[in-house]
């Protein structure tokens, strides 16, 4: 009885001295969010900008001097016209007669094979090949631009002298309308004449990148050049692009394709009778003026300068600054003051 009552003992003194060793329970309450570790943040990535228009790449990269081709545009006959839609740049500016003539100019890297008609030079329209440093290719001349081309040191090539970079087509709508030629046969001239090939001048102000203006709505832009002879820019607002018509009609080249112009620029322009026993006329390009620059369905107006006949013409806006063009095919309208032009 003794033995078991001290063996109970021992168990119970046992018991106690577990209990006494065990860990109190933690109380957990309510679960806590696990912390996360801080994230790392991420690089920002600038916003790519839009890519140029291939016009603006082609032209600015290309370390060589544009080649400028007057482009025969008197009447039914000049029509339709090839190879304007390779070119970065058109003049279209009033000859005798209230016709009109063009000079398009095309970068050095264009590969062009059909261009023309190719049509006779004005010595006014020297002033903007010389400004753009450019090949001048024309077929014939009145006398006054036949003397004032080596007196400007223009580089040239005539198809009167130089016919390998010509041929003619359509012979019957005559001699006026039937020249053509192709970059191919401008650059092989080129070098049988030893030009300069490297560029020395970049007049045109483009921005790298498409933007729009505020200013005026411009969806139409109509020039009246002559009772026979009318010109529209239409704007689609789908492409940002201007088509252009001729007399009411699409303006179609032979290749079957459309003009798509980015910008147009309105130069009002005094001319004169040239004086020498014709109905050649004289432009008034050196000094100043007004006008519009005209993109992307808005137009605003502009001040045009020119300080010599071989330099940069310097268009600004209203508050003095020089305008950034949209890269993309740009016309260039040289009118008369007397000329209606309508911008809707």
């Amino acid at each position: 009885m003794k033995n078991k009552f001290l063996r109970l003992i021992l168990i119970l003194t046992l018991a106690l001295f577990m209990t006494s060793c065990a860990k109190a329970p933690v109380e957990t309450g309510k679960p806590q969010a696990t912390a996360k570790p801080a994230a790392t943040p991420a690089a920002t990535e600038k916003p790519k900008e839009p890519e140029p228009d291939a016009f603006y790449t082609e032209y600015i990269n290309d370390a060589n001097r544009p080649i400028a081709v007057m482009i025969d545009n008197d009447n039914k006959d000049a029509w339709p016209q090839a190879g304007l839609s390779d070119a970065y740049l058109v003049y279209e500016i009033t000859v005798e007669g209230s016709a009109t003539r063009l000079m398009a100019l095309f970068p050095y890297s264009a590969e062009t094979a059909k261009i023309g008609p190719v049509r006779s030079s004005r010595h006014y329209f020297l002033d903007y090949a010389l400004e753009h440093d450019a090949i001048y290719t024309h077929f014939g001349w009145s006398p006054k631009a036949m003397n004032d081309i080596p007196a400007l040191g223009v580089n040239n090539i005539n198809g009167i002298y130089d016919a390998a970079a010509f041929w003619r087509e359509n012979k019957f709508k005559g001699d006026y309308h039937s020249a053509y030629t192709s970059i191919e046969k401008i650059k092989a001239n080129i070098g049988t004449k030893g030009y300069r090939t490297n560029r020395e001048k970049t007049p045109l102000n483009f921005a790298k990148n498409i933007k729009d203006i505020e200013g005026q709505v411009a969806n139409s832009v109509n020039f009246a050049f002559a009772g026979f002879y009318s010109v529209k820019f239409m704007y689609n607002a789908e492409s940002g692009t201007y088509a252009r018509y001729v007399n009411g009609n699409p303006y179609e080249l032979q290749e079957k394709v459309d003009i798509a112009a980015e910008n147009i620029i309105v130069m009002t322009m005094n001319e004169a009778p040239l004086g020498d026993g014709s109905a050649r006329i004289n432009i008034f390009d050196v000094g100043e003026g007004t006008g519009y620059y005209i993109t992307r369905g808005k137009y605003i107006p502009i001040t045009w300068s020119k300080a010599d006949r071989d330099q940069k013409t310097v268009f600004k806006d209203a508050a003095g600054k020089e305008i950034e063009l949209n890269p993309g095919q740009t016309w260039i309208e040289i009118v008369s003051p007397k000329m209606a032009v309508t911008i809707e």
